[in-house]
């Protein structure tokens, strides 16, 4: 073979180089793209449902498929957590990341001892609540900086959809006719799901990443479920009301599959952050449609536990975490997996670094609080505050004030006006007050709270 002329080496060689570099440049800057793409995040918020009220979680009856695929393709907290245990100060905290006593919404209502609904008075109160939500920016206004769309369904108490800076939305708002709570969005996975699926698929064809607020009035009273699943859960021996419950949480389940499902079927699935929680816990009373004591309203775990969920295909190993979250932690993690800028004064944890890494969490201690589901004194949230609490590893405490009581505290007397210990490991079901036996515990953990959260005005029975 004859040989290459030796100028022809060095021009060879800088070819080959120039276009390695290239292919390799392309390359890491197509996996960069992909990467630094912004995830979509969907929320799929439960309304009034007991934490062990799901399969996964042990559930021996109501069946919830849907949520049980989800929880083998999440990192999965078992031991969740919301600070109110009522669903507009709870959905208020989803959006903004406060807690009820920072961000002023303490309660569903003004009291309707003070102005009578429907008076002048009583609208100027409501109107004054819902403009508490200017006071720290929400998710939807924060993601949309960074070109988001954003969409409202399901529950809404704070005005027009539009007030909380999402780009479309359900909920027309108050001072409208139903705009209490949540008017048209109340509708969604009752009556369908082509709102949110037409959202889904505009944005899409958009080429915009998303932010997705399904909060259905699911599994809510009213409890009316279709026949089929309400026939599933009929059987002797069973209360009427609580079959109706147990078909209410498989109905809110299978429309948590359709959303799901609708996110796999536009190819969605892999850079899509779902974030599951509940607003706040429900025992069903056997003989009513109401719910029990210590549920709803209340600190007991059948109030404010909750799973929590976050599915990332893309980005999150699947696993189950021992440690506890809060619903707090929601806000600044989604923030952060979106590459937003967070907040400053967050109470909650980033926990995008631990669910990646698989470390564990640096905290000690979660807290929360209660109040009155009428509002006492809607700029003074001590008026209505009936506890404040705290967990550290297995220990719970509650502490009682004496806050407000109204007519919808009835159902749930706070006959116990001491400091209150559980052993949370031992007895999940909060059986047995250990405070007299752990005097050391009780100063710890009340020390923390009343460095978490000062109250200055409401009085507490601290003796045994």
């Amino acid at each position: 073979m004859k040989p290459q002329p030796h100028w022809r080496r060095p021009i060879f060689f800088a070819l080959f180089t120039f276009v390695t570099v290239c292919s390799i440049g392309w390359t890491r800057s197509s996996h960069a793209a992909d990467t630094t793409t912004p995830p979509n995040i969907v929320m799929l918020i439960s309304d009034d449902q007991a934490w062990g009220d799901y399969s996964f979680m042990g559930h021996d009856a109501i069946q919830t498929p849907n949520l049980d695929r989800l929880a083998k393709q999440s990192v999965l907290f078992r031991r969740g957590y919301v600070p109110t245990a009522l669903c507009r100060p709870s959905l208020l905290t989803l959006i903004n990341g406060r807690y009820a006593s920072q961000h002023g919404v303490t309660g569903n209502d003004p009291s309707p001892k003070y102005s009578k609904p429907g008076t002048p008075e009583n609208n100027q109160q409501r109107a004054q609540l819902i403009s508490y939500l200017d006071r720290f920016p929400t998710v939807p206004q924060i993601l949309g900086r960074d070109g988001y769309l954003s969409m409202q369904s399901g529950k809404w108490w704070e005005g027009n959809y539009k007030h909380g800076g999402f780009t479309h939305g359900m909920t027309r708002g108050f001072p409208q006719p139903g705009g209490r709570h949540g008017d048209d969005g109340l509708k969604i996975g009752r009556e369908g799901m082509q709102p949110v699926t037409e959202f889904i698929d505009m944005a899409v064809e958009e080429k915009k990443p998303f932010y997705l607020w399904y909060a259905p009035f699911l599994p809510h009273t009213p409890h009316n479920p279709p026949k089929r699943l309400l026939d599933k859960y009929t059987q002797a021996g069973r209360p009427p009301s609580v079959a109706k419950y147990y078909a209410m949480c498989d109905w809110f389940d299978e429309t948590c599959g359709q959303v799901i499902d609708h996110l796999d079927a536009k190819g969605l699935r892999e850079n899509t952050l779902i974030v599951y929680v509940t607003d706040n816990g429900w025992i069903q009373d056997p003989n009513s449609s109401r719910y029990a004591a210590r549920s709803k309203q209340t600190p007991y775990e059948g109030g404010i536990r909750t799973p929590i969920m976050f599915s990332w295909p893309g980005k999150l190993k699947p696993a189950e975490r021992d440690e506890l979250c809060s619903s707090l932690d929601i806000v600044p993690t989604v923030l952060a997996a979106a590459g937003a800028e967070l907040p400053a004064g967050l109470p909650g944890l980033n926990l995008m670094p631990e669910m990646t890494s698989g470390e564990k969490i640096d905290r000690q201690r979660i807290f929360g609080e209660s109040f009155a589901h009428d509002i006492a004194d809607i700029e003074n949230p001590e008026a209505s505050l009936l506890y404040r609490w705290c967990i550290e590893g297995r220990w719970k405490l509650l502490l009682t004030y004496d806050g407000e009581v109204n007519r919808y505290q009835t159902t749930h007397p706070r006959t116990e006006r001491r400091p209150q210990l559980f052993d949370l490991i031992a007895d999940p079901a909060e059986e047995k007050n250990l405070a007299a036996e752990n005097p050391a515990v009780v100063k710890r953990l009340a020390d923390a709270i009343e460095a978490w959260y000062p109250v200055t005005q409401r009085k507490t029975q601290t003796t045994f």
